[in-house]
């Protein structure tokens, strides 16, 4: 009942740059400093194109996280993944964050690594390793966004979360086991230091889902959260960035975060567009951000201007930019070469993509700092460099110190 007076109270919040009387009582002080981060992609929850060494000597039908665990069985999957959570994100990971001057790091969580269900391929331990990461983050002065990145059925059908193809989240008792795992996350962690925000869910995909249903998850689980000093992150569902505008939480707590994605590879016009275009279309995006009535972040960016990167799509489902994108009966049209651009190094770019990424990335920080902020995706990769915070601001592309980069790019 709570949760239904809740939405029936929507929140008259004022606009992004400016709610920061109501929030004092949270771990970050979201407004008055920009949230500027990175994602820990491709460490608790496996996405090929970012590890394609755990993906490459196995069978094509291994496409995510369930088909690997299930096709190497509990054994060797334990092995492997532990091996992997071991190496892949370590201590030195996040003091090497700190220097570069961020102050955030959102870490992706499957359900299966908080409250496993009974028949689920997967393996455990992620948690502990989640746990650990925590104690480094408070170590170097940074915060945690705990983002649930999978949910039972999958929320969105892509290997991001977990388990690539049909999107059943919201059929039989896959709610209810979603809010089973925020609750835990939220008993196990809300009071650490570093935790200032846990997120709903991850990208549930509009227009498979029944937004009424989606709305009515991310009343009850903000509901479920509130009151424990936790800025409230949940995913715009890939809708309108305004559209959440209308909904919101009780007056007294303002604790609401709004994470949109902007990606500009997974569309072809965009794909289409020149580097002026795609300047022009962050700017715009982050100019459109700032007029929320709640705090809203960048949650997820690149510096890519191509879905040429192995696997970025998915195993064995092709580029759209070079016309081979197949899956699910679409597919798209030629619009320039991937030769090169599948895997490489920073070193590897010529002067125009050196020139090019950083003033893309330049523009996009300033334009999502018009609004509360950005999380990079993702920290590192093994073979896409344009995706890749770590090599890129090694390789000067990412101004460092971050302060230098140029306010101008947006106008």
């Amino acid at each position: 009942m709570a949760a239904i007076l809740w939405l029936a109270n929507l929140s008259a919040a004022a606009p992004s740059g400016s709610m920061s009387a109501t929030k004092r009582d949270l771990k970050f002080p979201f407004g008055s400093e920009k949230v500027r981060g990175v994602n820990l992609g491709g460490w608790l929850v496996l996405e090929p194109w970012i590890t394609p060494s755990i993906f490459a000597a196995t069978p094509d039908t291994v496409v995510d996280e369930f088909t690997l665990t299930q096709t190497l069985g509990a054994n060797e999957a334990a092995k492997r993944l532990n091996q992997h959570w071991n190496t892949w994100i370590t201590a030195n990971d996040f003091s090497d964050i700190a220097s570069k001057g961020l102050n955030f790091v959102r870490i992706p969580v499957g359900y299966w690594s908080v409250t496993p269900l009974p028949g689920d391929p997967y393996v455990d331990g992620a948690y502990t390793y989640l746990r650990n990461s925590l104690d480094w983050a408070t170590r170097n002065n940074l915060k945690v966004m705990i983002d649930l990145h999978g949910a039972p059925g999958s929320q969105n059908g892509l290997d991001n979360s977990g388990r690539r193809g049909a999107v059943t989240w919201t059929q039989g008792d896959t709610v209810k086991q979603t809010l089973t795992a925020l609750n835990k996350l939220r008993d196990d962690f809300a009071s650490h230091p570093a935790v200032a925000s846990i997120e709903l869910l991850n990208e549930p995909m509009s227009p498979d889902l029944n937004m009424d249903t989606v709305r009515q998850f991310m009343t009850d689980g903000a509901s479920n959260l509130q009151g424990h000093n936790l800025a409230i992150a949940f995913h715009d569902a890939f809708l309108d960035v305004t559209s959440w505008n209308g909904w919101g939480g009780p007056s007294s707590s303002s604790s609401l975060l709004l994470d949109t994605h902007h990606y500009e590879v997974f569309d072809s016009n965009q794909l289409a567009m020149n580097i002026d275009g795609h300047v022009s279309s962050a700017c715009a995006f982050g100019t459109q951000m700032a007029t929320n009535n709640k705090w809203t972040i960048s949650g997820e960016f690149t510096g890519a201007m191509t879905d040429c990167a192995q696997w970025l799509n998915g195993r064995g489902v092709g580029a759209r930019y070079d016309g081979s994108f197949n899956y699910n009966g679409k597919s798209s049209s030629y619009i320039g070469s991937c030769s090169g651009k599948t895997s490489g190094t920073v070193a590897q770019f010529t002067e125009t993509e050196r020139s090019d990424i950083t003033r893309f990335i330049n523009a996009q920080m300033v334009a999502y700092e018009k609004a509360a902020g950005w999380i990079f995706w993702a920290w590192k990769t093994e073979t896409a460099p344009e995706w890749s915070f770590k090599d890129l601001a090694n390789g000067r592309i990412i101004p460092q110190p971050l302060t230098s980069m140029s306010t101008a790019v947006c106008g």
